[in-house]
């Protein structure tokens, strides 16, 4: 019987870009006046755009980064906050309705994540939120605070179901760990091959918790 299930936030509950196009430009600027000729025009745009999907520090470690452009980057996100209300995906009710305990794990820049949160007002419906904050020294990583997390709090990995969108983080983590995964076809995500279930909204997931009591 699934009694915990474990969120991921950008691009599951919350599109990565609700907070705007322009919201991340101080950043891309800074790096760009870094990049001195390192990577070519074309190049800094595809990186910007996967900015919108995966960790900063995995995209510039992908798209090779200079040092200095890596810094400037992180300099500017690490000051960047939502300051106005955000309403996530339009099923965030569902929530709610799930007979489980929830929990979410985010991983990025620590004063973004908690901003992003507070402008969803969905803290009060997870038992535990943790930050895997890239800002900070020795990010942990998605496998290790999930099994922190289910030693701290006494889940099952065969009761547990991880839902995210990206097949190399939460639901690679989740499987390595024994937990159901699923994944979310948020509009723009592309599907895996990993995960156990996918879905395209959180009124699907209700099914998944159904299928797996039997």
């Amino acid at each position: 019987m699934i009694n915990a299930i474990i969120f991921d936030l950008d691009s599951c509950l919350s599109a990565a870009d609700e907070v705007g196009s322009q919201f991340f430009g101080p950043a891309f600027t800074a790096v760009r006046r870094e990049n001195a000729g390192a990577i070519s025009e074309a190049e800094l745009l595809k990186a910007f755009g996967e900015c919108w999907r995966f960790p900063f520090d995995d995209v510039s470690n992908r798209f090779g980064f200079t040092e200095s452009m890596r810094e400037a980057g992180f300099r500017s996100f690490a000051e960047l906050a939502v300051t106005a209300p955000m309403y996530g995906y339009g099923d965030l009710d569902v929530l709610k309705e799930l007979p489980a305990r929830l929990f979410l794990v985010t991983t990025g820049f620590r004063r973004l994540q908690e901003s992003k949160i507070a402008a969803l007002g969905i803290a009060p419906i997870f038992e535990e939120i943790c930050i895997d904050a890239i800002d900070e020294p020795n990010p942990r990583g998605k496998a290790a605070i999930f099994a922190e997390l289910a030693a701290r709090r006494g889940l099952h990995a065969d009761r547990t179901i991880v839902v995210g969108d990206n097949p190399d983080s939460e639901i690679a983590a989740g499987n390595g760990l024994g937990m159901t995964t699923v994944q979310i076809l948020r509009p723009g995500v592309t599907p895996g091959s990993n995960a156990a279930h996918t879905i395209t909204g959180l009124a699907e997931l209700k099914g998944v918790i159904q299928s797996l009591h039997r």
